[in-house]
């Protein structure tokens, strides 16, 4: 990256340019960001808005654009000053508010075909602030509302991932603005509260060029897409401006997360990270975030192996490991070649009904013939490394860890315990909790080998908790960050240990969280056929090298079916379960055959970037297809049917198809474009697509 400090402040990579404005009598504007040779996706736009208790609006609105200190704020003389001297670092524009004192130092970074930004907020004045807003992006698109679709995105329990598009025209009317020299006062936007950062909608979206002007070339104008990196509360929203969209991102607020922040004089606070990126399509627009996903990613060399993972959960145990239930899948999860074995919950007592028993974390005493080692050591013998299901942040209410740890410990509201579901929810801020939980997680991995820890979150604490003086919304961020430090932690103490991020399923599935994870849960959906939606929607909001998507083959299932779930897993990191032993000879070796395949491409998957063939699909569509542009120019090419069947046609000179081999899938190639015939289904499969 190169930088030029003098106003305007440039930033430059081979692949994007990045204009910020900084003049002294007004304040910094990003002007400009485009890839290169392509057009502005931006128009002039302050990058910093605040709101305070004592101060709101320039002009009224229910959004966070048009603030009366954001208006006010100034550069200061050598800004845009690269961090730590690095000529290839992030730079920093510092601006200041004469009449309140308050700072602000945005923090600016190019990471791949994106931008990275995120702001300091410090009180330089003499009297006390009361931060209520201050968002990370502020940016306004260059194109028109008439001329973008919203791409965004709601996700449940069961049901992660379900994408729509929307024309923004019909989100943000055109209502005679320009008349009364107003911007609009309501906008659109998304909002989540809580610990489920994932559980409802996305924090991922994009304002696109409408599908039939990208797909005929008329829109020259491109679009643009963001992700706030946030495990609590967040939201993004959009507004008319003088012309563009106004999109800002980012959070905890005060209005929506119950989240302001005191800052006396001298005290400061950090926003959250967002990132921008830039593309002329949807396509385009989730391969660049897949690009800048990777950029902000904290991998160490076992993260880089991409083992498959056999799991005794979905659709299996269950939550009821024991030895007799564990060895003849310990036996045939090494046979199809998974190497590592994760027994998920119930290890850790022996009854069938542990939810309020959560916390301790030791061994059970019977549920395994010789101990939990002895088991361990059954998967070590196999070939397998052995793993273990953890839910760190929960406590049941009969646990004995609720009378020994300090109640400042825990999540309180007023002085009074969060409790959820018969639980209670750990403060990682407080050193005896995250001492705890190191020695739980130390002691599994140096006296029991523990190589691979499921994470788990299956509470959800509502708007945080308010120990420690801060706002709720406020001190469920800062348990969030401290959450992310302890596995830092626990990652650098235990180099070679990987850990899943999962929460019901993919309902945290941020990339707070992701930058420092190893593989993301997509699902606890146990109908494979609904799971295909979920695993073929995976890559817009996780990367492909960390879907973790949910393999689960049983005996009763048909050809179809069985191909169905298999090709789920397929479809991005290959996550393997089900009673295998139970399996027929030709299921037996469909499932090691996916397995092998799994094992050949993963370096390939990653550095693959996701497309839709047939664009971002409904819930109940009845053909789904995912496609991963390898490197060398190639494509995977994941199908399912659902329904009837039909045709799908993309660019290429082959289609073969890998897996798996035969069944009633025909291919031909004519004049640069190839046609899959999809037969009825349940039946998926998996093609090669190649230019010659």
């Amino acid at each position: 990256m190169a930088v030029t400090t003098a106003a305007p402040l440039t930033l430059t990579s081979e692949t994007l340019a990045v204009t910020i404005e900084l003049s002294p009598d007004a304040p910094a504007r990003l002007t400009s960001l485009r890839v290169a040779g392509g057009a502005n996706a931006v128009r002039p736009h302050p990058l910093v808005e605040v709101l305070t208790a004592a101060e709101r609006h320039d002009r009224m609105t229910l959004g966070t654009m048009g603030t009366a200190i954001g208006a006010r704020l100034r550069p200061e003389p050598g800004t845009g000053v690269t961090l730590d001297g690095a000529d290839d670092g992030p730079v920093r524009i510092v601006q200041r508010d004469p009449v309140t004192g308050l700072r602000v130092v945005t923090t600016v970074g190019l990471v791949d075909d994106g931008i990275r930004i995120l702001h300091e907020a410090r009180n330089d004045g003499a009297g006390e602030l009361v931060l209520y807003a201050l968002p990370t992006l502020s940016v306004r698109t260059a194109a028109d509302p008439a001329s973008l679709e919203l791409v965004s995105g709601r996700s449940e329990w069961l049901g992660e991932g379900r994408w729509t598009r929307e024309p923004v025209d019909g989100l943000l009317p055109e209502l005679g603005f320009a008349a009364v020299r107003q911007p609009d006062r309501t906008g659109y936007g998304q909002v989540s509260t809580g610990g489920w950062s994932t559980g409802s909608v996305l924090p991922t979206a994009a304002l696109a060029p409408k599908a039939s002007d990208a797909a005929t070339g008329a829109s020259d104008v491109p679009g643009i897409a963001w992700q706030i990196e946030s495990s609590a509360g967040w939201q993004w929203s959009l507004s008319r401006g003088d012309g563009g969209v106004v999109v800002t991102a980012g959070g905890p607020t005060e209005r929506e997360h119950a989240a302001e922040i005191v800052l006396p004089p001298g005290a400061s606070a950090m926003t959250v990270p967002a990132a921008l990126v830039v593309g002329s399509d949807v396509d385009g627009l989730f391969a660049a975030l897949t690009r800048l996903r990777r950029g902000i990613r904290m991998i160490r060399p076992i993260d880089r192996t991409l083992p498959v993972v056999y799991n005794d959960y979905m659709n299996t145990l269950m939550g009821q490991p024991s030895t007799e239930a564990l060895r003849p899948l310990i036996r045939e999860a090494a046979a199809a070649g998974a190497e590592y074995f994760c027994i998920d919950a119930g290890w850790f007592t022996d009854e069938t009904d542990y939810w309020d028993a959560v916390g301790e974390w030791a061994d059970a005493p019977t549920r395994f013939t010789d101990g939990l080692g002895a088991v361990l050591d059954e998967i070590r013998a196999a070939g397998m490394r052995p793993g273990i299901w953890l839910e760190p942040e929960s406590v049941g209410l009969r646990s004995p860890m609720i009378d020994e740890l300090p109640d400042d410990a825990f999540f309180v509201r007023r002085g009074v315990p969060v409790v959820q579901q018969r639980r209670r929810h750990l403060d990682l801020r407080h050193p005896a909790a995250r001492a705890h939980l190191d020695a739980v997680v130390d002691r599994l991995v140096t006296e029991h080998g523990i190589a691979f820890i499921k994470v788990d979150y299956n509470i959800e604490p509502g708007t945080g908790t308010d120990a420690g003086g801060l706002a709720p919304g406020q001190g469920l961020l800062a348990h969030t960050r401290a959450l992310r430090s302890w596995l830092e932690a626990v990652q650098a103490r235990h180099p070679d240990l990987l850990i899943e991020n999962c929460a019901s399923g993919a309902m945290r599935s941020d990339y707070h969280l992701l930058a420092v994870t190893h593989v993301q849960s997509t699902s606890d959906q146990q109908d494979a056929a609904r799971y295909a939606a979920i695993a073929a929607a995976a890559p817009a909001t996780v990367l492909p090298e960390q879907a973790g998507n949910w393999a689960y083959p049983a005996a009763e299932m048909s050809a179809g079916e069985l191909a169905v779930t298999l090709v789920n897993g397929l479809s991005g990191r290959f996550y393997l379960a089900g009673f295998l032993d139970r399996l027929g000879g030709d299921a037996r070796a469909l499932v090691h055959g996916a397995v092998a395949l799994a094992k050949s491409y993963r370096s390939d998957l990653a550095e693959a970037v996701p497309f839709w063939p047939l664009g971002l699909h409904g819930w109940d569509d009845a053909v789904l297809a995912l496609g991963h542009r390898l490197p060398g120019g190639s494509a995977r090419l994941s199908v399912w049917s659902r329904g009837e069947g039909g045709t799908l046609t993309l660019p290429g000179s082959t289609a073969t198809q890998v897996f798996p081999h035969g069944g009633a899938w025909h291919t031909h190639a004519a004049d640069g474009a190839v046609t899959i015939e999809v037969p009825p289904g349940p039946d998926a499969a998996v093609f090669e697509i190649r230019d010659r």
